[in-house]
C-alpha cells in the first residue's frame, strides 16, 4: 500500500558528497516518521537518520554526525539525506523507510513499516 523509492546513489571520491532522495507514494500515513538505514555485507543493518512529520525531530548516528543532514518535503512526500565528506566506510545500500506516527522516531529498522528497495551508495579511496 506504500510504495519508497530510493534514488540518488553512485560511485564518489572520498571527500565527495551525494544526495539521495525517497519518494514515498501510496497509502502513505498522516505524521509519518521517515528514516534512512544502510547495509554493508557482513555488518548489522544500522540507521543513519530519521526525521518527524514536522522536521522537528531529528537523528543521526554517531558516525554521520556533522556530515550528513535529513530534510523533507512534505508536499513532495519526499525525504532527503544530504550526504557531504563521504567515506570509504560510508559504501553501503541505503535505504529509506516510513514508521505510523509515533511518540518515538525509531531507532531499528523493525519498528519501520515499509521500506524501498535500496540504492547503491560506493565511496572509493
Amino acid at each position: 500500500q506504500v510504495q519508497l523509492v530510493e534514488s540518488g546513489g553512485g560511485l564518489v571520491q572520498a571527500g565527495g558528497s551525494l544526495r539521495l532522495s525517497c519518494v514515498a507514494s501510496g497509502r502513505t500515513f498522516n505524521s509519518n516518521i521517515m528514516g534512512w538505514f544502510r547495509l554493508t555485507p557482513g555488518k548489522e543493518r544500522e540507521i543513519v537518520a530519521a526525521i518527524s512529520w514536522n522536521a522537528e525531530e531529528t537523528y543521526y548516528a554517531d558516525s554521520v554526525k556533522g556530515r550528513f543532514t535529513i530534510s523533507r518535503n512534505n508536499a513532495k512526500n519526499t525525504v532527503y539525506l544530504q550526504m557531504n565528506t563521504l567515506k570509504p566506510e560510508d559504501t553501503a545500500v541505503y535505504y529509506c523507510a516510513i514508521r505510523k506516527p509515533s511518540k518515538f522516531l525509531g531507532l531499528d529498522f523493525s519498528e519501520y513499516d515499509y521500506w524501498g528497495q535500496g540504492t547503491q551508495v560506493t565511496v572509493s579511496s
